[in-house]
């Protein structure tokens, strides 16, 4: 029994990447399974599951096995590999709170499956559902509501990723700024404190904020 569930771990991985070879011997199947600490979901299953076809989900794998051999990415990792894209500024911060983010089951890895089911809704989610993601990636201690201070630890890490890099003469006011204007537009009632209601109805009013929704559609 545990000779089959290595070779199906195997098989669904090789469906992922496309590299499924039936000529390749046992020595080299065991070896590679156990340098391996996660295997993905099968190809069926994950195409239930997200809003990928099979072409799209293999390109995915192969981008995530390539980073990640292991299977799965730590917090360290991520963040090595997510300042790649911003090395004008200090991705750190903001790195650690996407983690968080895709980390679901909060145990301090990624894996392949909880990569792509958060990229299926930040990109071919519905308009709520990616507002969801988007208000739970602000909302950090997961309470249900984002507090001013939440606001500006999210602002001061994106400041420290592009801002102050990219724009050299912003002033050390400028996240705070953005924090009131955005609690001025979304705390409706004005009890400090931002609810999903408030913060899906706000952004669903802000015709900026749509447009940018849907610059994502087509990305894969």
């Amino acid at each position: 029994m545990k000779t089959k569930n290595r070779e199906q771990s195997l098989s669904d991985s090789r469906e992922l990447d496309g590299s499924y070879d039936q000529l390749t011997d046992s020595v080299e199947d065991d070896f590679e399974l156990s340098t391996v600490c996660h295997r993905p979901e099968g190809l069926d299953k994950l195409q239930e599951q997200t809003k990928f076809n099979k072409k799209e989900l293999q390109v995915l794998y192969r981008g995530f096995k390539n980073e990640c051999p292991s299977g799965v990415v730590n917090e360290e990792s991520f963040k090595t590999i997510y300042s790649t894209f911003f090395p004008q500024g200090d991705s750190g911060a903001y790195a650690h709170f996407l983690f968080e983010a895709f980390d679901t089951n909060k145990n301090g890895s990624v894996s392949f499956e909880d990569f792509v089911f958060g990229l299926s809704i930040i990109l071919r989610g519905t308009i709520n559902d990616r507002l969801n993601w988007a208000f739970n990636l602000y909302d950090l201690n997961k309470d249900g509501c984002i507090t001013k201070e939440e606001m500006m630890d999210i602002m001061k890490s994106i400041y420290d990723m592009m801002g102050k890099y990219t724009y050299p003469c912003m002033q050390d006011e400028a996240p705070r700024e953005h924090v009131e204007s955005f609690f001025q537009k979304m705390d409706r009632n004005n009890d400090g404190v931002v609810t999903i209601d408030e913060f899906i109805e706000s952004c669903q009013k802000d015709e900026n904020i749509m447009q940018s929704m849907q610059l994502f559609d087509n990305v894969i």
